[in-house]
């Protein structure tokens, strides 16, 4: 799809509705996406897309990351984790637990 030229509909109490290839095109469709809008001295109105997480991002909102974070919180409310007084120990609790799963998958 190109550059889109067409016009938009404004409805009562001054709802504007965007086509639809616009609003999936900028993902408008998406929980809490907001227009920016900018009046230019020239009466020209711009709206610019924007969303409320950065899209750098986004990658910690999705399902699969969201899922693993619910898990996270899962183990440690149930006391499933393990803490160390310094970088040492940590490295040598880590350099087991891969030597285990090593051997485990022979």
């Amino acid at each position: 799809m190109g550059n889109y030229h067409g016009y938009a509909a404004v409805q009562g109490r001054g709802t504007v509705a965007l086509p639809a290839e616009l609003r999936r095109k900028y993902r408008l469709d998406e929980p809490g996406a907001q227009l920016e809008i900018a009046e230019r001295s020239d009466g020209v109105i711009e709206l610019r897309p924007t969303l409320p997480v950065p899209v750098d991002e986004m990658w910690f909102w999705s399902e699969g990351h969201q899922a693993a974070e619910r898990e996270a919180e899962a183990d440690l409310d149930a006391g499933r984790y393990r803490t160390f007084d310094d970088a040492e120990s940590f490295l040598a609790d880590l350099a087991g637990l891969t030597a285990e799963s090593e051997k485990h998958a022979k």
